[in-house]
């Protein structure tokens, strides 16, 4: 998923408490399909950096796709392989990191010196409401900073 212009940034999503409810409930968070589908538009890159393990994150996304939670391209989303306790995102783009937005519910995987490339949003937590708008809050946001 790459677009000619070449100015456009990266988007990294976290997954638990961002995007679903966890790993074992998989409860997609309200508006995630459009979500998904808005951020590609936005987007020249959008990843998946999670620290859920790359076979589970990929078997999640994939159910997400055939349950018609998320759009098609899902399901091959690049997940980004990292290591250590911060989200660097030098992992994400090692050229630009600058160039790369981090969105993700836990502060404590920003790395120190990456706190403006970062998105807060609200952890999905139970009882997981159906009203939840923090994708459409979210997705304001970037519409602000994907250019």
């Amino acid at each position: 998923m790459t677009h000619d212009t070449a100015s456009r940034k990266t988007l990294a999503l976290d997954l638990e408490g961002t995007l679903i409810s966890n790993a074992m409930s998989q409860f997609p968070r309200p508006g995630l399909y459009t979500f998904l589908s808005e951020v590609e538009r936005l987007f020249a890159r959008v990843v998946l950096f999670t620290a859920v393990s790359t076979p589970r994150a990929r078997a999640i996304l994939e159910l997400l796709v055939d349950e018609g939670e998320a759009p098609e391209w899902a399901r091959t989303m690049q997940i980004i392989d990292w290591h250590g306790e911060k989200k660097d995102l030098r992992f994400v783009e090692p050229e630009a990191p600058e160039r790369c937005l981090l969105v993700d519910d836990i502060e404590a995987y920003v790395l120190d010196g990456q706190h403006s490339q970062w998105i807060p949003i609200e952890e999905f937590r139970h009882p997981y409401p159906s009203d939840d708008r923090e994708l459409e809050r979210t997705l304001e946001l970037l519409r602000a900073r994907s250019s």
